[in-house]
């Protein structure tokens, strides 16, 4: 397994654990009664791979494992509250948007982007006027031949030793006034002579020689377009990613992951699109359209009126055709994200699905949204289709009206053969770019929308800066304890008009092991948020060893501080690499110590490759236990000076879950550690046992003394382990 690298990504960078505790464990879900979160959970810090969902989860959501390989910079926090301000997300759309709110803004910003390459871009601008200049004026270097070989067969039809004016005299004399012109107005009618082969030849050789100088001036257009919009692209997805870790965990609270999943992967490859694409043929397009014209009125302006009629027909027709297929079209990107809802509900309940035996059921429903789908893409593939067939018509039409005028005016003698065919020709190189530049319209549209939600995204306001002066206590140095952590009269909530936590004392002495117990959304997890700054707190301060955490930068903090959650997380790669991952640089000795010390060795030896045996994306090739295991390994590995464990042995055996309690006894030694717990049986030996109800700490002593005080905790044990007696 290779770890991502790059200048913002990776083990390998210490910058990018800034804001990340040393250690990376799992995430912890919702506890039982709230609502689950419908996106998969990231991990905190994930770049690129959708927002982390601190917190309390969002109603209406649902829990799933992380679905991104590659490791997360730190899991997040878990949430066990409610959060009353968070509305419940939209529907997460993977298709990029398709009509900006502010054209105009958007992509004067968009253009923007391009401004550190000017350079580049003006002499882009330049080397495809040169281009398509050049090839615009091929038709009438041809039509030039045209006339060459045309005037040579006349003039050999002629007798030789006259000249062109006495060979028209004498055609006109004979009664033949018609040809008499054509004859007169031909400047290359030489009487006698055949066809001029050389200067035929230097004609050819001309035409193409500014072919080549056409194709090198659009290849160097096409090389330099690619390197500025792959540079802006770079820059735009970097700027993305670095907002991603200053913005405030409210923000993700409140946004999908799905829709910041789509606003840093469809839309900005859309914008790319927009960028390498659309601009590129909608200029080339333009100037094709300005140097086309200009030539068909400089061969004939007659002409020209007549080919100029076909725009307004061909504009009111498409406009008519492409308004109905905008419905369907919008009609068919609704039904398409419904059919992909349904498969990926099915698809990853489908265990579910075949317990409960609703696999017909489910091949109903998928039959039924298939078909409003296959109607709306009907519709919208078949008007859209209208389109080139009602231009092709209406040039049809024009092509007829120009070919019988054209053939009047060479037998008048007004115009040369080969102007005739350039002009086609040019009427043919006209109408092309219109109809390119009316289909560009809507991929021009959906282009801007995409990059209005990638801008919408950087002007997200973000985190508070970390203060200029920074303190850190004097203990909280690598291998040392972290001292007494001390919550004074401190308030939070999540929805201003909504209490939460109010007033909240609690010291937890340097060393010990404070456990916190309670219902679920009683507020749990939340003094943990705290503790790590993923939230600021409202009034009151959090110190460790006499300093306010809010002097102290987020990176020092969250450095002493390892995570073991309750769901696991293991990326696709070896055991070795998913245990070294809680330290960078970590011996092979160092690893199988962690290992042992957490009961994970004598399985991993079981295996046929032991440390080096892989684990694939979910890790499903080892049991949940083993998954846990490995977690606690990386813990010990770690070494924090500040523990978090949320339910960490909740998917052991019993007999396992007794050694490791043993093993976590020891990793607990000498750090303050805070316990989130259900299973009480777990926390009997704890310093001080914490005991929480609607964000308010009602009872806190040892078991023992709760136990004789008969409160909160009294009755949780008894329900607890009556329950486990029923």
């Amino acid at each position: 397994m290779t770890i991502p690298q790059g200048p913002n990504f990776g083990p390998g960078n210490r910058q990018y654990f800034d804001d990340a505790p040393t250690v990376v464990f799992a995430k912890i879900p919702a506890e039982p009664d709230t609502a689950p979160p419908a996106e998969p959970a990231p991990q905190y810090g994930q770049p690129l791979y959708g927002p982390p969902q601190y917190g309390p989860p969002q109603s209406g959501q649902q829990e799933s494992g992380p679905q991104q390989s590659g490791p997360p910079p730190v899991e997040p926090p878990p949430g066990d509250e409610p959060k009353p301000d968070a509305p419940a997300p939209k529907p997460a759309s993977t298709t990029p948007a398709t009509k900006p709110k502010q054209f105009k803004a958007t992509m004067k910003r968009l253009l923007g982007l391009l401004k550190p390459h000017k350079i580049a871009v003006f002499v882009v601008v330049l080397s495809t006027i040169g281009s398509i200049s050049l090839s615009v004026a091929v038709p009438k270097i041809l039509g030039h031949v045209t006339d060459l070989i045309f005037a040579g067969f006349i003039g050999k039809s002629l007798p030789a030793g006259i000249s062109r004016d006495e060979a028209a005299e004498a055609i006109r004399a004979s009664g033949n006034s018609t040809f008499a012109d054509l004859v007169q107005n031909s400047a290359d009618v030489v009487p006698g002579v055949g066809l001029n082969f050389d200067a035929i030849g230097k004609v050819i050789l001309i035409a193409i020689g500014v072919y080549v100088m056409a194709s090198l001036l659009a290849w160097v257009e096409a090389f330099l377009l690619n390197i500025i919009v792959q540079k802006t692209i770079y820059k735009l997805r970097a700027e993305v990613e670095a907002k991603i870790h200053r913005l405030p965990l409210p923000y993700f609270d409140r946004t999908p992951r799905g829709e910041v999943l789509s606003r840093v992967t469809n839309d900005i490859d859309n914008v790319s699109s927009t960028l390498s694409q659309t601009l590129t043929s909608l200029l080339t397009s333009v100037l094709t359209v300005v140097g086309v014209l200009t030539m068909m009125f400089v061969i004939s302006p007659m002409l020209s009126l007549i080919a100029l009629i076909a725009v307004p027909v061909s504009v009111v027709l498409v406009a008519r055709v492409a308004k109905r297929a905008q419905v369907l079209f919008k009609a068919q990107w609704e039904e398409t994200g419904k059919i992909n809802a349904q498969i990926e509900e099915t698809y990853s309940g489908r265990d579910l699905v075949r317990v409960y035996g609703h696999q017909i059921e489910a091949e109903r429903e998928f039959a039924v949204q298939n078909k409003k789908l296959l109607d709306a893409s009907f519709g919208a593939q078949f008007l859209s289709s209208l389109i080139m067939p009602v231009m092709n018509f209406v040039g049809n039409i024009t092509y007829v009206l120009l070919a019988v005028v054209g053939a009047l005016k060479v037998a008048s003698g007004n115009m040369s053969l080969g102007d005739v065919q350039a002009f086609i020709v040019y009427s043919r190189q006209f109408s092309s770019p219109l109809t390119q530049i009316a289909s560009m319209s809507s991929s021009l549209q959906s282009g801007a929308a995409s990059a209005e939600r990638v801008f919408e995204l950087l002007d997200e306001p973000e985190q508070t800066p970390d203060i200029a002066n920074p303190v850190l206590p004097e203990q909280a140095g690598r291998h040392r304890t972290v001292g007494t952590v001390v919550f004074e009269n401190v308030s939070f909530r999540y929805d201003k008009d909504v209490p939460l936590i109010e007033n909240v004392n609690l010291t937890a002495e340097s060393g010990q092991t404070v456990a916190i117990v309670g219902p679920t959304g009683a507020g749990k997890t939340t003094l943990v948020n705290l503790i790590m700054r993923f939230y600021e707190v409202d009034s009151g301060r959090i110190t460790i060893d006499d300093v306010d955490i809010a002097h102290m930068r987020r990176a020092d903090l969250r450095s002493h501080v390892g995570m073991v959650l309750q769901d696991t997380w293991l990326f696709g790669g070896t055991i070795r690499e998913n245990i070294a991952y809680g330290r960078i640089g970590a011996s092979e000795a160092e690893i199988q110590a962690a290992a042992r010390a957490a009961f994970a060795d004598r399985f991993i030896h079981t295996l046929p490759d032991g440390y080096d045996t892989v684990l694939d994306e979910e890790a499903s090739n080892i049991s949940s236990g083993e998954k846990q295991l490995i977690t606690i390994a990386r813990a010990f590995l770690s070494e924090p000076s500040l523990l978090i464990l949320d339910e960490a042995t909740s998917s052991v055996d019993t007999r396992t879950e007794q050694l490791v309690q043993h093993a976590m006894s020891a990793l607990r030694a000498g750090r303050t550690s805070f316990i989130i717990a259900h299973r009480l049986s777990t926390i009997r030996n704890a310093d001080l046992i914490v005991v929480m109800e609607a964000g308010q700490i009602v009872e806190q002593g040892t078991h023992d003394q709760l136990i004789a005080h008969g409160g909160a905790y009294f009755r949780l044990y008894n329900a607890q382990f009556e329950g486990a007696a029923v």
